[in-house]
């Protein structure tokens, strides 16, 4: 995908997509992954990495909860990357992200990912453009690289407007059970939305070798539905058999 401006993209359903019909087929695709990640383990000659970016509050965990969560636990694996270390940052910026590729026969989900250190350190200013630069020919290179040995790579950006992200960030200041996933850092100034949202059109553009699916994600029910098809018609795609 090129030309990419996510702030013409919407962030809610089409008009008209009915909330229980999309809930009623999420049970069913649940199922339906559950079957096709069997076959995926048995299969064994492929892996597979799906990432999970986009704003605070725009549901990652959700979708790991309500839709990774349909498959054995025994297969997948969620691996979360938040800012680095002091002793992470004495190394090249892939090198935490190295040990968690998956496996063949295993599904790897990076809730945020090596992206992060793109979007932070434009955002914030803390390196010029020519370091930039050479990270997205590095994240390119090591996605082809995957790619070729049968690690296949599904990324997914959870499209959420300002004022969805304005009420959720609401709710976790006031809903008891919401308290724990408050931080300060949620509440980014308007130019710093702006620039997220530049860097992320940035970013869809010059990191396409695998394609980003952009995902509306103001209604969770129509997010976590969105996620689940594409998965379950990626593995369909694959061509998955059982031994023998």
């Amino acid at each position: 995908m090129k030309n990419i401006d996510i702030r013409k993209l919407p962030t809610a359903p089409p008009k008209g997509t009915d909330k229980s019909v999309s809930k009623g087929h999420l049970v069913s695709l649940r199922q339906e992954l559950s079957e096709l990640q069997n076959v995926f383990y048995a299969d064994g000659r492929f892996g597979l990495l799906i990432i999970l970016q986009g704003m605070d509050a725009s549901g990652k965990d959700g979708v790991c909860r309500h839709v990774m969560s349909a498959m054995n636990p025994m297969g997948v694996q969620v691996t979360s990357f938040k800012k680095p270390t002091e002793a992470e940052l004495q190394h090249d910026f892939l090198y935490r992200i190295y040990p968690h590729f998956p496996a063949k026969s295993r599904i790897r989900v990076f809730n945020r990912s090596y992206y992060e250190d793109i979007l932070v350190p434009t955002v914030e200013g803390l390196y010029g453009k020519e370091r930039i630069n050479d990270r997205y020919k590095l994240i390119n290179t090591i996605e082809r690289h995957l790619q070729v040995n049968n690690i296949h790579v599904l990324k997914f950006f959870l499209h959420l407007s300002r004022e969805e992200q304005a009420e959720r960030i609401a709710e976790r200041k006031t809903i008891q059970h919401k308290k724990w996933k408050y931080d300060h850092a949620d509440n980014i100034s308007d130019e710093k939305w702006d620039h997220f949202q530049e860097t992320y059109s940035q970013l869809f553009n010059d990191c396409d070798n695998t394609p980003w699916h952009i995902i509306p994600a103001d209604r969770r029910w129509y997010r976590n539905e969105q996620v689940a098809i594409i998965l379950r018609d990626h593995l369909k795609g694959l061509g998955l058999e059982y031994p023998g």
